[in-house]
Formats: C-alpha cells, sequence, structure tokens
C-alpha cells in the first residue's frame, strides 16, 4: 500500500522514493481511490517515475488499471532534448482513439424497427472482431500507404470518405506531423493493408443512443448539441499496423539494451534524439495518422447506413470532435516558470486543452477542447469539455477504466443469456462472437460517473453532456 497524501481536490502524491525522478501524482476520488490500490498499477506509475527526461509528475487519471509498463490511464512528459520515448507509453493500439458524431434528429423519432435496421445495416459495413478486414478489396498499395501515412485523413476525405470540414473537428487536424514509411517494416504494412474502415477487437465499438443530458448549454449551444439528439461514438485505432509497429520497436530497443537501468524492461525507451527514438517516433506518426483514416472511414459507413435506413443526408451526421488516446506528441508547456519542449505520453488519457489554445481550431478556442469519455455499454458515456490545467499537461481520462480483467469477466458471464441482460438495460448489442460481449459487459468497468467526478473536481474538464447508449457494436 502506497502513502499517499491529498494535495488539492481529488487529486494525491505519492512522494519520490528510490530512484523515482518525480514525484506521482493520482486524480480520483475516495471511492475510486479503493480500487486503484487494489491492482500493480501505482507499482507501474512509480516505475514511470524513473525514465530520464521526465519532468512535472509521473500521472495515473481515475481510469488507471495496469498495462504494458505503462498504466493504462498514464501520462508523462519528458524533456524533448534530454528525455526519452517509450513505445510502452503509447501502448501497442498507437492513437487508439474516439470520435463524437451528432445527429440533429431525436433518437426517440427513431423507431425500434429502423433501429435494428441501422444496427445490422452497420454491422454489415464495418468489419468487425479478431482480424477482421475489408474482403474482395486489394488494400493499400505501397503508394497508398505513403500518402496516407503523410497525409492524414485528409487522404479519406479526397476520396470520399468525408467532408473538408470534418478536419477541424479531429485532434491535430486528423495528421501527426513526421511520418515516415521507411521506419516502418513490410510485415507491419502487410497486417494492416486490407483493415482500413473495421473496428478490430476487444474493447473497441460503435455505439449510438441519444444525449441524455446537459450540463453546459452555452457551450453545447456553440457545439450544435442538444438533448434526446441522436449520436454515434466510435472506438478503435490503428488495427494491425499500429500493433506491429509496436512489436518491432520494442524488439528493436530491447536488443539496444535500453532496459538495462529501468526497474521494468516493459518501460524499455530509446532517448527521443538518438537515431532510434527518432525512428519510433516517425513510425508512431505513421501509425496515428493510419487510426485517423480508420475511423474517418468507419464514420463514412455509418453515414451511408444512416442514409440507406432512415434517408438522413451522410452530411447531417456532423463529427463534432476525434481524440487520441494512445500518443506522444510534442507540446510546449510551463516548467519551473520556463516554456519548455515536451515529448506527452498520454496512454489511455487525453488532451484537454482550455480555451484560447492555439491548438485547436476556432469553434473550440472559444470554449476548449472536446474530451470525449466512453463508458460501458450499459450506462452512459459522456462529453466533456477541457479545462486545459497544466498540472496534467493539459490532460485527461478517456474512459471508465476496467475494473475486472477480461478472464474473469468472462468466468462470471459464461452460461448466461448476454442479449437478453442487455436488452433489460435498454441496449442492443452486435458481435461477432459471444466472447466479446462476455468481456466487455459493463459490470467489468469502473462507474464511468465517478471517473467523472474525479475530473471535474480536480478540474481537468467539465462535463458538458452524458450520453445514454442503446444500440452497440462490439469488436
Amino acid at each position: 500500500m502506497f502513502e499517499l497524501k491529498k494535495i488539492a481536490p481529488a487529486t494525491y502524491e505519492l512522494a519520490k522514493t528510490g530512484g523515482m525522478r518525480v514525484p506521482g501524482l493520482i486524480i480520483a476520488t475516495e471511492e475510486l481511490l479503493k480500487g486503484i490500490q487494489q491492482d500493480r498499477s501505482l507499482e507501474q506509475l512509480v516505475n514511470v517515475a524513473h525514465l530520464p527526461g521526465i519532468v512535472g509528475y509521473s500521472m495515473a487519471m481515475p481510469d488507471i488499471h495496469w498495462g504494458y509498463g505503462f498504466p493504462i490511464g498514464g501520462v508523462a512528459a519528458m524533456d524533448a532534448q534530454t528525455g526519452v520515448i517509450s513505445p510502452g507509453g503509447v501502448g501497442y493500439d498507437i492513437n487508439c482513439g474516439v470520435r463524437l458524431a451528432v445527429l440533429p434528429v431525436p433518437f426517440a423519432n427513431i423507431s425500434e424497427r429502423t433501429r435494428s435496421e441501422l444496427l445490422q445495416a452497420i454491422f454489415e459495413r464495418i468489419p468487425s472482431g479478431v482480424g477482421r478486414e475489408r474482403k474482395n478489396e486489394r488494400g493499400l498499395s505501397e503508394r497508398d500507404y505513403r500518402e496516407l501515412v503523410e497525409q492524414g485523413a485528409r487522404w479519406s476525405i479526397e476520396r470520399g470518405y468525408g467532408y473538408p470540414e470534418d478536419l477541424d473537428h479531429i485532434e491535430s487536424n486528423g495528421c501527426i506531423e513526421g511520418a515516415n514509411l521507411g521506419a516502418i517494416s513490410m510485415e507491419a504494412q502487410n497486417r494492416g493493408r486490407k483493415q482500413l474502415g473495421s473496428i478490430g477487437s476487444g474493447n473497441h465499438f460503435i455505439e449510438i443512443g441519444s444525449i441524455d443530458q446537459i450540463f453546459q448549454p452555452e457551450i453545447a449551444k456553440v457545439w450544435g448539441v442538444e438533448a434526446g439528439y441522436t449520436y454515434v461514438l466510435i472506438h478503435t485505432g490503428s488495427r494491425g499496423f499500429g500493433h506491429q509497429i509496436c512489436v518491432d520497436t520494442l524488439d528493436a530497443f530491447l536488443k539496444k539494451g535500453f532496459a538495462n537501468d529501468l526497474p521494468d524492461k516493459q518501460l524499455v525507451a530509446a532517448p527521443i534524439q538518438s537515431v532510434e527514438g527518432q525512428r519510433y517516433y516517425q513510425a508512431m506518426a505513421a501509425a496515428a495518422n493510419f487510426a485517423f483514416n480508420n475511423r474517418q472511414q468507419i464514420l463514412a459507413g455509418v453515414r451511408d447506413a444512416f442514409n440507406a435506413v432512415c434517408r438522413i443526408a451522410p452530411r447531417d451526421l456532423r463529427l463534432l470532435y476525434d481524440v487520441c488516446h494512445n500518443i506522444a506528441k510534442f507540446e510546449v508547456h510551463e516548467v519551473q516558470g520556463q516554456k519548455k519542449r515536451l515529448c506527452v505520453h498520454r496512454k489511455g488519457a487525453t488532451r484537454a486543452f482550455g480555451k484560447g489554445s492555439k491548438e485547436l481550431a476556432p469553434i473550440f478556442q472559444t470554449t476548449g477542447q472536446p474530451v470525449l469519455v466512453p463508458g460501458d455499454m450499459g450506462r452512459a458515456s459522456h462529453l466533456l469539455v477541457g479545462m486545459g490545467n497544466p498540472l496534467t499537461w493539459c490532460s485527461c481520462c478517456h474512459g471508465a477504466g476496467r475494473a475486472m480483467s477480461r478472464m474473469k469477466s468472462l468466468d462470471s458471464w459464461r452460461g448466461k443469456d448476454l442479449a437478453a441482460h442487455m436488452q433489460s438495460l435498454g441496449v442492443h448489442v452486435l458481435a461477432e462472437s459471444f466472447r466479446t460481449i462476455a468481456e466487455e459487459m459493463p459490470d467489468a468497468y469502473k462507474d464511468v460517473d465517478q471517473v467523472v467526478k474525479a475530473v471535474e473536481e480536480a478540474n481537468l474538464a467539465k462535463m458538458v453532456a452524458r450520453l445514454k447508449p442503446s444500440l452497440v457494436i462490439k469488436g
């Protein structure tokens, strides 16, 4: 058990010990803290604090749980000149992220029969499940890959998968600069070749429902969000392309001995300014741009399904925002009174920039950045607005966070009628397998309302709207 000191509302400090270069910082309510201390994620938080060049704190968001090297829900910023970049601080699913689209049609006006047809139409258009890809397609050529990783989401939009205005509603305008196809193995390219426009497996999903409650009416009005409107959440990342890039990099870094002085080899990290560090960043940026395109093409498929089933013009399903939550990005922040360029690792965490930030499109500079926090498929998801809190490098949580392992959830639901249970909660679920649904049942996750309460109390982000799911496709 770690000794924690409360330093502000929902904010706890874990003092430096041993080889820690910085203290730990945990964002949580007292109730959430009890669960956080029951797994080994705080050990990982301490280990991250050993990394060269880390500044500020090794941080945990309230959705923290055990991950590879870094905890999921972890944030760490490294000095761009003297620090390191860690694949474990980004994760295997590079630029796993969430996008929210809003339709100005009351969800209650869509009949039960039409909802069922809509869900089936999306399920048929968007491949989901382990290894699933688009069939009967030639896949991406080397030229496609090169243009895609350099242009980001604009590549898909120029090919008819969306509209130019979508770009203003994607983090970094849908493109991370510095991507280089030459830094990526052919094995990684082959794994992703036919996977654009697919959800994948695990906790990835498409969720449709109604905007249940508004908390910040002025901001909601600027964003075009009203109670009762239909929403679509899409959660997925870079698929096999990004996963293989992570595998390749971890192997290369370990062979170079970059983990020798670290408390856990899963933290293996190369100096940012080294050849190896630069190569990983170039590959990571490429995977991030692949993920932006993946979510762009999935949204295009969803728009097409709404058009086919509900006769709704595709452009009417308006993209509100798309956020990354497995990424390392170069940003300028104030460190001990001086502006410094940092490499901010957010693993299972997202940006939460406040109003006035030059990183944001004009519409969001007046309000602050939309922060998307999906919960579980039975309770709720949340739309928040970032407050730009410098303590966390303007970061926030990315979801509810697991409270139960996939295996434990699978065992606890074995032999039960999952579809009937979900329908009793008012949610219709489709998935490729029973296992996927069993691993993702609502009780496998923390209560997202509690998680959001913590970030509100800590002044990381403020609730704008609560979203109620009704139709779900699980990876």
